[in-house]
């Protein structure tokens, strides 16, 4: 027994704290760059029109986490390739936007608004939220916006193929994603509520590490 006793106090003497803490970072370091310590990143995404902006805005204000916009950014530092003139919009350059927003994204605390899902790295998102909206419903609301033609069509037939929906299933694990139905005010409190409670189960959760 004392034989036993003296091997114990030699070799925790030999165990400098500072090699026990290396040895753990090294064991756990790609585990611990996905911890996220401001908080929760949430994509809310769905085709134009399903209502991504309205509830976004109203998803930070009432969270105090971060918003970042993905066309606002494009926009502001015209991360963009060529011009549709028929679809009315820019080719996004999505390596620019990655790189843009990669630091900010590893801190966590951010709410993407994005009406495209599959280019974003993975670890980026703990949760992803998929607004979907009935045909009629959504062909209203982008001929208000004054679409053409053919991009309402073409808007309309992705979410009749529920194109966002299987990019989000294809490009993150499907326990993460959540499709919510986004027709009227009352989808828009319902969602808003059950994101809301997300977060607050998210951070509830993962309490220990957040700033």
């Amino acid at each position: 027994m004392p034989k036993v006793k003296l091997v114990l106090q030699r070799d925790y003497k030999q165990n400098d704290i500072k090699q026990c803490a290396l040895r753990f970072w090294r064991k756990n370091w790609k585990k611990m760059c996905d911890i996220h310590f401001k908080g929760p990143n949430v994509m809310i995404t769905g085709t134009p029109g399903t209502g991504k902006t309205t509830l976004c805005s109203q998803l930070v204000e009432q969270t105090g986490l971060n918003l970042i916009s993905i066309g606002e950014l494009a926009k502001d530092n015209n991360f963009y390739g060529e011009y549709d003139s028929e679809l009315q919009s820019y080719e996004l350059d999505e390596d620019k936007v990655i790189d843009e927003i990669d630091e900010c994204m590893k801190e966590g605390g951010n709410v993407v608004d994005y009406h495209g899902c599959d280019f974003f790295p993975e670890r980026w998102f703990d949760a992803v939220f998929v607004l979907r909206t009935d045909n009629t419903v959504l062909y209203e609301r982008l001929e208000k916006r004054n679409y053409s033609q053919r991009k309402i069509q073409e808007n309309v037939q992705c979410e009749i193929m529920r194109v966002v929906l299987d990019e989000a299933l294809d490009s993150y694990k499907s326990e993460i994603v959540y499709e919510l139905e986004s027709d009227t005010p009352d989808h828009m409190e319902q969602n808003l509520a059950t994101i809301k409670n997300w977060i607050e189960k998210w951070k509830s959760e993962h309490r220990q590490i957040l700033e």
